[in-house]
This record gives structure tokens, C-alpha cells and sequence, in this order.
């Protein structure tokens, strides 16, 4: 399998121009090491990263092993922590750096006053989530949901699609039956015939419209971009910002590989998936984007929609001003 950035292979030097290296030892004037005895060096301190299952790019980085090969000269070394519900974690400083997460989390732990910093984001790919019904169901519209059991997961970008789809269908959460269940909890009980409707996104959306017919009712389009952030806890990015900038580094190419190497990522990705069939890893990959660009302050408007749409909605207990976080930025390009 080829790679563009081989397992092993030193740091960009865009990388080492923002990162910088680890402080050297400090030696007094003059002082020489005996021969034979090997220097000294500081124990590696570990960055605690979280991932799920939709974590493309971070899953990469973990499967290839590039966050070991780049944090070293910083004196780190990566941890990692799958988690299937992200909100406790994010919300009580589980990790360092967080899980990607879709638009409408932030929302989420921003009202709960988590100090998290964002400091990438994945440009948006609305049809990477959507609102499916069995082929043969008689459902045909968001209004026939009235009376249904809707499953979705509490505080994920699903959640807000189906808040936004409800409102524009003149109908609310009080309408219908949610049942929150995290995805693989979903996955199942769609399988089962439990649910009537299911809200997920990728790659369960695509495994699910693999296991059996569906029909999309709605996908994100004119509700979401459904852009991914990356979010890191305020202490670590105040207190490691060279970290942050070589994760930032290692994702944008990540996301890069995987759109110029779409076999390898599938042959990548598939068994580390739970041995998916590989045209389903190649549906998700064709519907993300993995762009991962700085987040922007003004392009936060989204944001805010999806804020006071969960604000109206019950379920978050104050309106939010969703513009005010805090940001890392990447220093600027050296040419």
C-alpha cells in the first residue's frame, strides 16, 4: 500500500517551521559527557486523543502511526481513546484533544461551559447524515413522523437535523417518539425494525443503506453543512500550542491521503471499521470532504442557527451567543 507520508519519515518542514523543537538539555559550561554513558532524555509526556467511530482523519493518524513519529521531537507521545458518546468526555476534560465532532455538539458543550478551545474544522458534507425510513415504509415526509419513534443520538449533528426538519414541518420533539440511542445502539435497533425512522451519519448511514433498502427522507442539505470541528481542552492548547499546530499539520494531510489515495484508504480504513465491505468505506469517503481548514470566527454563523433552533426546541437551557469561543489559529504560511 503506498503512502505519501511513509511511517518513519521526518516532519514536514512546514511542521518543524511551526512547531519548532523540544528544549535541548541543559548542561553547564564545559561540560562534557563521558564516553560510554548515553544522555539523558526527559520522559516522553503523553497527549490523550480521543476518536470515534466517524473519525476518519484520526483514524489515519492512529492506524499509520504519524502522531508518534511527529510528536517525538516535542517530547510527546500520543494516547488513544475510542469513545462511542463524546459529550461526557468533552464536557469533563476526559482527553486533550477531542473527537471530531459535527456542527451541532459544540452547541452542546458550550452551553454545559466546557473550556474547550476549537482548532480545526473539516468543511461540510451535508449528505454525510441524513433521515432514512425502510423502503417500504408508508413514511414518505418529515410530517408523517407525527406519532413515530424517530432514533437519534442526544447532542449529535443528528439532533439538530431533526429539530431544524420537525420546525420546518411545522411540528416539534413533542410530535414524535425520540428514542436516543448512540449509534450502534441505532444501527441495531434499525435492523430490527424498532425504530420507524433513524437519524445517523456516516459510516452508519452508509452501512445501514447497505444492509438493507431505505429511502432518505431528508439529508442535511439546506439544514447543515454539517461542517466537523476539533476541539482541544483551553489548558492544553495554552500550555502546548506546538502540539497543537503539528496535530493540525498531520490532519490536513491525513485528509489529503485519503482523497488522493481512495484504494489505500479503503484498504486502510475497512477492518479497522469491523471488516466493512470496502464500497461502503468508499461511499463514506466520497461523501466527506477532509478538508480540514482554521476555524474562522465569522464563518460561525451556522452556528449560531443551530443554537437558537436548540434553544427554541428545550434543549439547551439558555440562548447562546455560539460566536463566542475561543479559537487556535495556525500561524501564517512561510513562504
Amino acid at each position: 500500500m503506498t503512502d505519501d507520508t511513509p511511517r518513519g519519515a521526518a516532519p514536514s518542514r512546514r511542521t518543524i517551521l511551526r512547531a519548532g523543537f523540544g528544549a535541548a538539555a541543559i548542561l553547564p559550561v564545559g561540560a562534557i559527557l563521558p564516553l560510554g554513558i548515553p544522555a539523558v532524555h526527559a520522559a516522553e509526556r503523553t497527549v490523550r486523543l480521543s476518536y470515534q467511530r466517524s473519525s476518519t482523519l484520526l483514524t489515519v493518524l492512529k492506524a499509520k502511526g504519524t502522531l508518534d513519529e511527529r510528536l517525538k521531537p516535542l517530547g510527546f507521545a500520543p494516547s488513544w481513546h475510542l469513545f462511542t458518546s463524546v459529550l461526557e468526555p468533552m464536557n469533563a476534560g476526559a482527553v486533550d484533544l477531542h473527537a471530531d465532532v459535527a456542527d451541532a455538539v459544540p452547541i452542546f458543550t458550550q452551553s454545559a461551559e466546557a473550556p474547550l478551545t476549537f482548532y480545526a474544522r473539516e468543511v461540510g458534507a451535508p449528505s454525510a447524515e441524513a433521515i432514512i425510513v425502510p423502503a417500504e415504509s408508508p413514511i414518505r415526509t418529515i410530517a408523517d413522523l407525527r406519532g413515530r419513534t424517530v432514533g437519534v443520538s442526544r447532542g449529535s449533528g443528528c439532533h439538530f437535523i431533526l429539530a431544524a426538519a420537525l420546525k420546518n414541518a411545522g411540528l416539534t420533539f413533542a410530535d414524535i417518539k425520540p428514542a436516543y440511542l448512540q449509534a450502534p445502539e441505532g444501527l441495531a435497533a434499525f435492523g430490527q425494525g424498532s425504530l420507524d425512522a433513524w437519524v445517523i451519519w456516516d459510516p452508519f448511514l452508509a452501512i445501514a443503506q447497505a444492509k438493507r433498502p431505505v429511502r432518505v427522507l431528508a439529508d442535511a442539505t439546506g439544514l447543515s453543512s454539517y461542517h466537523r470541528y476539533y476541539l482541544a481542552n483551553d489548558r492544553f492548547v495554552a500550555e502546548n500550542p506546538r502540539v497543537v499546530a503539528v496535530v493540525y499539520d498531520a490532519l490536513q494531510d491525513a485528509g489529503r491521503w485519503v482523497k488522493a489515495e481512495p484504494d489505500a484508504a479503503v484498504a486502510l480504513l475497512a477492518p479497522i471499521w469491523g471488516d466493512l465491505a470496502p464500497d461502503i468505506v468508499a461511499t463514506v469517503n466520497r461523501r466527506r470532504t477532509y478538508a480540514v481548514t482554521p476555524v474562522v470566527r465569522a464563518e460561525l454563523g451556522e452556528q449560531q442557527a443551530i443554537a437558537d433552533t436548540f434553544h427554541e426546541a428545550k434543549l439547551i437551557p439558555r440562548k447562546l451567543d455560539a460566536t463566542a469561543v475561543k479559537i487556535w489559529q495556525p500561524a501564517p504560511e512561510r513562504g
